[in-house]
């Protein structure tokens, strides 16, 4: 908390940032402005609220903080930034972004704010490093009204999610994040703008593409569908190769990359993933300044995986779903201490000694387990317990009578 103290004018929301983080790492089951009030041995919720509503400071400097950080810790040259949206269910109509849309954590369309963050990956580790609310253009950019009663700035204007993610990079880059590559799935790479900036810059990049993409190949001659590529790929060119551990050990699929360069000097490849069991393909554009081996490649796309499980981690472990603001200000606040709050378990880990082989390096659930035991640990009079008993269910009492009053009011 000391690397973002001077984030905060006065003392009383410093203080309460700090504990704020605390309770996020606790092992409270939800983690609102109640709960976390109650395991700060506050009297009520006020306090958690106006540090995400009202109190004076800046989420976007702590989140360069926060970022710093994480650098310091981790960075390295060939690092690889991964981008990926997140779905948050929500209820009503009031929070921020929501509307019916598809989201990948119910599998369905369902009420939800969608955000596009970005992740650091490297030998050492990895961590989300930014994060973007995704407004939809016609039920919330195209309302001013609506914008302005859920208190988003002016200047913020419509931008598809593979914007975003441009602006997400851009702001890396701006502050000097070393890394080589970049990643993402089909709706990132089916962003020419995207492609198009990443290669501007130099940067390299392993953007997946659905199975209806076009390639020119035979030096630009003939246009074809990824699919009716891949049949036409003999046996012997597939190689196995794993793109990262996975839970149950190496992930190994079967890979082959075709040169789709219209020009000699030019270092750009399809890449094509086949399951070993079922068969199923998945399909890469590659492009990298310099030439690279396949292997690269295969890791850069494995890469991918690890922001699906920081996003688990980050819901399961520190909260970063449990949230119950509205507001523009509100959530991004939210969401910056969440990412505080898993960058200390992130960096807890890599500076992990070697342990003992015959058992797995401890994990961020475990660390956090560990935390909470030895430090972290409240405890607190019987009669605080029973006071935020009483107050829950006042406030769960007034809010009935005064959802019965509404609805008798239609």
């Amino acid at each position: 908390m000391t690397r973002v103290a001077g984030r905060f004018v006065r003392a009383e929301p410093r203080r309460t940032a700090g504990q704020f983080v605390e309770g996020l790492l606790s092992e409270a089951e939800r983690k609102t402005c109640w709960s976390l009030a109650e395991r700060a041995g506050h009297a009520d919720p006020q306090a958690m609220q106006r540090l995400l509503r009202t109190a004076v400071w800046d989420a976007d400097s702590v989140r360069d903080d926060v970022r710093s950080w994480l650098i310091e810790q981790l960075g390295h040259p060939d690092a690889v930034l991964v981008t990926d949206e997140t779905g948050f269910l929500k209820k009503g109509v009031c929070s921020v972004g929501v509307q019916r849309q598809y989201t990948g954590t119910a599998g369905r369309i369902e009420n939800s704010q969608v955000a596009v963050f970005l992740a650091y990956v490297t030998p050492a580790g990895r961590a989300m490093i930014d994060r973007k609310l995704y407004l939809p253009e016609t039920t919330w950019c195209d309302q001013p009204d609506r914008l302005a009663a859920a208190g988003v700035p002016d200047d913020v204007e419509f931008a598809t999610k593979p914007a975003l993610a441009r602006q997400m990079i851009a702001a890396a880059i701006e502050a000097g994040v070393p890394f080589g590559w970049v990643t993402g799935d089909e709706v990132y790479g089916a962003d020419p703008a995207l492609r198009d900036n990443l290669e501007h810059r130099g940067i390299g990049y392993v953007l997946a593409v659905g199975c209806d993409r076009r390639v020119a190949v035979n030096d630009g001659r003939t246009l074809i569908r990824v699919d009716d590529l891949a049949e036409r790929i003999p046996r012997r060119e597939w190689q196995l190769h794993s793109c990262g551990p996975g839970a149950k050990g190496p992930r190994e699929y079967l890979w082959a990359w075709i040169t789709i360069a219209t020009r000699p000097d030019e270092h750009r490849w399809l890449l094509i993933r086949r399951n070993r069991t079922t068969g199923e393909l998945a399909f890469y554009l590659c492009w990298s300044p310099r030439p690279v081996p396949l292997h690269t490649l295969v890791t850069v796309a494995g890469s991918r995986w690890s922001i699906e499980e920081l996003f688990q981690t980050g819901k399961g472990q520190v909260g970063l779903d449990h949230y119950q603001v509205r507001s523009w200000t509100g959530w991004h606040r939210f969401i910056t201490l969440a990412m505080l709050a898993l960058a200390v378990l992130t960096i807890l880990a890599t500076q992990q000694p070697d342990t003992d082989p015959e058992i797995i390096a401890l994990t961020v659930a475990e660390i956090r387990r560990l935390l909470n035991a030895f430090i972290l640990a409240a405890s607190l009079p019987p009669e605080h317990t029973l006071h935020w008993s009483i107050w829950r269910r006042t406030s769960q009492a007034r809010a009935r009578r005064s959802h019965y009053q509404r609805r008798q009011a239609k």
